[in-house]
Parts: structure tokens; C-alpha cells; sequence
């Protein structure tokens, strides 16, 4: 996905292969949009889009525990962010405000798959910060300065629950793991123009019935923690690679993300910034580290009662 804060560190760092002369922001890694599709690249499926496994394969890739989960479409989508520069000051709509603005509700985390020196996010109001004085800093141009700023390091992760206020500042690399959803409200933009050459549509209103103010100066998750993230929507978890070890999960998926090193799974091998799902159907799924500081990140559904 062309952005006009985004940079090319997804060919230099992670090896992929990109359009040439375009800054590239998002890499969507699995997806299953009207938009967009992850597709099968081999084995008896392959061909078939991420939507045909949810509606025709439900049990064999995704498992029994997710047989019953209503969503027309995977529910979750999961890219890669290489930000350049800053993205803009946003939200993402709560589900109880999500219809009535014609959106759809977001949640999301994001893990710093690298993380320039310096770099940081902003994340939640200051402590204190009310919504009258937020209105003011929108009028006077000093929105920077009611937001909660953090420095980012690689290997730390937060949760962005929908309505926390938010913007990704330059120099960073993230995986995202998020809901289903492309529904962004920008309240801010720096004054920034768009790849026309115009100033990028905001989304106050949107955004002023999204943001929650009472959400302040949250906590990022320290490197050293392995649960990146447990909601109703995902559940992300870190781990070490240090020898061989078996990801199969009785009647559940996963999907796989390599974060550093080097690791093979049924013949795949996978390098930072690589995923790979891991279906239901398999009793056996050995992750083999090929060298040393191997680390993924492990996604799933939460269990459905």
C-alpha cells in the first residue's frame, strides 16, 4: 500500500520485493478484504483467497473452536507499517459508536520489529487533558502537545484499543495485529499534503465522538514480556526459538511471524517479516530455528465458549 509517510525498509531491512520509486507504508500480510485477498501460495489449496478458506474450510484450516464464530470474514487483519515519517493523529471507532459514523470498530497492537534510535508514538492524552481543552489545541495547532509521547525501542509492543488516540512516528517498523477493519479517522496531520499535492482530509467530527478522554499516558509492554497482547478480538504472544518446538494447537490455527533469525516450518522457510499459517488439521507443526536469537510472534483467535 502506496503512502505518502512511508519509506522502503521493508526491501532493505526485510528483503521484500516493492514497486519501484514508491514509498510503500502498509504490507498487508493477511487479509481478507473486499479489497484486498492473501491468497494460497502452495499445497492442495493453493490459489484459494484467505475469504474461501474461512467459508469453505472452516474446520480443516481454522479448527473446531472457531466453527461457531459468526464473522462473514477472517476477523483479523495483520500488516507490516514502515513509517518514514509520522502518521497522522487518529482513532479507530468503539463498536458502540462504529455504525452511527458509518465505520467499522478497530482495535489493534502494534510490535516494534525495529525501532530507530530516537523513535517514539504517540499514544492517549497527557494526564488531565480534557475534551475542551483538546477542541482548543485543534484550533490552535498545538495537538503535539496534549498527546503522550513515549520513546519505541525494538522489541516493545502496545495495545491501541479502539478510541485511544494515536499517531506511528518516523523510524519505526511494526507488525500490526489488528480486527477486520479500514476504518481511520484523522483528527491531525501536521499539516501535511497527500501524494496530490492537497492537504489530507480530517475526520474531526468522526473523531471527536471516537476518542476516548479519559484514556491517559498508557504503558508500552516492555521487550522482556512475552504477551504482547489477550482482548476479545486476538491473542499475540512472543516467543523464543532457541531449539525445535511443536506450534500445532488441537482444533485451532496460528499464524507465525518471524521477528529475528531464521526458521523452517513443513518446508517454509521463513526470515524476519515473514509469515506463515499454521492450520487446524495439522497434529504436528515443528518450528525448526536455523539460527541463533530466533524469535516469532504467535497469533490466534481467543477461544470462543
Amino acid at each position: 500500500m502506496e503512502r505518502v509517510w512511508g519509506g522502503r525498509r521493508f526491501e532493505t531491512l526485510l528483503g521484500k520485493q516493492l514497486p519501484h520509486a514508491v514509498p510503500v507504508g502498509e504490507l498487508w500480510e493477511m487479509v481478507d478484504r473486499p479489497e484486498a485477498q492473501s491468497v494460497v501460495h502452495e499445497g492442495p489449496l493453493k490459489g484459494k483467497t484467505l475469504h474461501e478458506l474461512w467459508l469453505e474450510h472452516r474446520e480443516e484450516v481454522f479448527g473446531s473452536l472457531h466453527s461457531s464464530n459468526p464473522s462473514p470474514r477472517f476477523p483479523l487483519l495483520i500488516k507490516l507499517l514502515d513509517a518514514r515519517e509520522r502518521l497522522s493523529v487518529q482513532v479507530h471507532p468503539p463498536t458502540e459508536h462504529a455504525e452511527a459514523l458509518n465505520g467499522e470498530p478497530k482495535t489493534e497492537c502494534w510490535y516494534f520489529l525495529h525501532a530507530s534510535k530516537g523513535a517514539s508514538i504517540y499514544a492517549g492524552l497527557k494526564n488531565g487533558v480534557n475534551r475542551e481543552e483538546f477542541e482548543q489545541a485543534l484550533q490552535n495547532g498545538t495537538v503535539e502537545e496534549k498527546l503522550h509521547k513515549a520513546v519505541a525501542r525494538t522489541g516493545e509492543s502496545i495495545f491501541i484499543p479502539s478510541g485511544r488516540i494515536h499517531a506511528i512516528g518516523e523510524g519505526l517498523v511494526i507488525v500490526e495485529v489488528q480486527q477486520n477493519s479500514d476504518t481511520t479517522y484523522r483528527v491531525f496531520d501536521w499539516n501535511r499534503h497527500g501524494l496530490d499535492g492537497k492537504p489530507r482530509a480530517l475526520h474531526i467530527n468522526e473523531s471527536m465522538a471516537s476518542i476516548d478522554f479519559h484514556d491517559f499516558e498508557p504503558a508500552l509492554t516492555p521487550a522482556s514480556q512475552p504477551l504482547v497482547a489477550d482482548c476479545p478480538h486476538f491473542h499475540v504472544e512472543k516467543i523464543p526459538l532457541p531449539l525445535p518446538g511443536n506450534i500445532a494447537s488441537a482444533g485451532d490455527f496460528s499464524i507465525v511471524t518471524c521477528l529475528t533469525g531464521e526458521l523452517e516450518c513443513s518446508g517454509t522457510l521463513l526470515r524476519p517479516g515473514g509469515f506463515i499459517l499454521i492450520p487446524a488439521s495439522l497434529e504436528e507443526a515443528i518450528l525448526v530455528p536455523k539460527s541463533a536469537d530466533t524469535n516469532v510472534l504467535v497469533t490466534r483467535l481467543p477461544r470462543r465458549s
